[in-house]
């Protein structure tokens, strides 16, 4: 498993007790033996308002990094999705958002898989490039709309 892996499942291990926690970023990278710019690293690409995170930092002496995922019910959770994606959206995005819905019970498996092949580039290969994203914004938005 790599580093990023191995911050990553710490860092949800210290988030499935009640949704949120605070670290000090010197402390873990000693704890794990890497250096803090790893831990920051892990933050700010897996632990992201796309994936249902809100993270707050305070730097100084006392200071710590408190990430929190975010408690929507299953209609809030998809608006709040919806009226973020904006006009286009590329795939990885997509997937991290989809990602994020399964991993919250928000939508099934089967209803992820769907999404995930309708917005793929696979999906989208007549689409000329420039309009792709934003064809895929259009029918990501509706797929979720469609799951409430």
């Amino acid at each position: 498993m790599n580093m990023s892996n191995i911050i990553a499942n710490m860092i949800l291990d210290m988030l499935k007790e009640d949704g949120e926690t605070e670290i000090q970023r010197n402390e873990l990278a000693q704890e794990i033996g890497c250096v803090p710019s790893q831990i920051n690293y892990v933050i700010s690409s897996r632990f992201t308002p796309e994936q249902g995170y809100t993270v707050e930092s305070r730097r100084g002496g006392g200071g710590y990094i408190r990430i929190t995922r975010a408690k929507y019910d299953k209609n809030a959770m998809i608006m709040h999705m919806v009226n973020t994606v904006g006009d286009s959206i590329d795939e990885s995005a997509v997937r991290a958002n989809v990602y994020n819905l399964k991993y919250q019970d928000i939508i099934s498996a089967s209803t992820a898989k769907l999404i995930l092949a309708a917005t793929s580039d696979k999906c989208l290969r007549d689409v000329p490039l420039n309009y792709r994203d934003t064809v895929r914004s259009s029918i990501f938005k509706q797929m979720l709309l469609n799951a409430i």
